[in-house]
């Protein structure tokens, strides 16, 4: 038996931010998730390696190396893979490029919180780094605020600046500023230390925390968390980065502070109540949201694939 190998180029026209977003909210009504992570670190280079198992859907594991250092060398400094196996026989069903699925589930992950807890009427997006992310996260925003300007800051200027011009939005250089401006903040960078200073931000303002896959890695300081209402995709997986154990270690953030995670989507928790408070989403990611999104890039494969028989 062949097993499939389902890359970018398998799914060139299929796959919709809409589409990608409901299959989240599916997932999320099947129960919790079993989850677990390895986490192996050798200097600045990291090795993850994230499983999970939801009744009704299956298993999926998907390992990543993290070599921040490759970019010097022209090299992705993130590499992987992630493989699905059958609910009731355990058997590999597929294998699917990790960029692609990384792509679909991170940046749908924070679309779908953003849905529901940015305001409707948000007018700009300020994306904070710019890598691969950053580029998903441009695309994602403009899908469901078609309206808003968007905006990119980044370290260095010069690559904020090339993503604005690939994606005819305006790189901004100061980061304070922006901030200021801003009507969604979304961050997706490796900083060890907060970029984002609860200080800055206004009241209606929300904060999306997509970077910080570590406990060492941190984007918003103590003064966000005070400020917003905290929100995370998985209680489970947010618990061990650091923008949210550093702020439970210190005692600023415990369980019952944070007001939900996906899994109260149906329960009318998972919204913002007022148009000025601030509230705060930690994208942790997880495993249980991979194989959600793989499931759904599988299927439609399968179903373009049938299709191209019958034809």
């Amino acid at each position: 038996m062949t097993i499939p190998h389902i890359d970018a180029a398998s799914v060139d026209g299929l796959l919709t931010w809409a589409g990608v977003v409901d299959s989240i909210i599916e997932g999320s009504r099947l129960g919790e998730p079993l989850i677990d992570d390895t986490l192996l670190r050798r200097d600045g280079d990291t090795l993850l390696s994230r499983s999970a198992w939801i009744n009704g859907l299956g298993i999926a594991v998907k390992s990543a190396t993290v070599f921040p250092d490759n970019a010097s060398s022209g090299m992705p400094a993130v590499n992987g893979s992630v493989s699905l196996f059958d609910d009731s026989t355990g058997q590999l069903n597929a294998t699917l490029d990790f960029h692609l699925v990384t792509k679909w589930k991170t940046a749908a992950d924070s679309l779908l919180a953003a849905r529901r807890l940015a305001r409707p009427d948000a007018q700009r997006v300020l994306i904070v780094g710019a890598g691969a992310v950053a580029s998903s996260m441009i695309d994602a925003y403009r899908s469901s605020f078609p309206d808003a300007d968007v905006a990119v800051w980044n370290r260095t200027s010069e690559r904020a600046e090339q993503l604005a011009r690939t994606h005819a939005v305006e790189a901004v250089r100061d980061l304070e500023s922006a901030v200021h401006r801003a009507d969604i903040i979304s961050t997706s960078t490796m900083a060890m230390d907060p970029l984002i200073i609860g200080a800055q931000l206004r009241d209606g303002q929300h904060l999306d925390l997509i970077g910080g896959y570590r406990p060492d890695m941190r984007e918003a300081d103590d003064t966000c968390i005070r400020r917003g209402r905290v929100f995370v995709d998985a209680r489970a997986s947010a618990r061990d980065v650091g923008d949210i154990c550093q702020p439970v270690a210190s005692g600023i953030l415990d369980d019952a502070s944070i007001v939900a995670d996906f899994t109260d989507l149906d329960s009318g928790l998972f919204e913002r109540r007022t148009d000025d408070e601030i509230t705060v989403f930690k994208n942790a990611g997880g495993a249980h949201l991979d194989l959600m999104v793989a499931r759904h890039i599988e299927a439609l494969v399968r179903e373009s694939t049938a299709a191209d028989c019958r034809d």
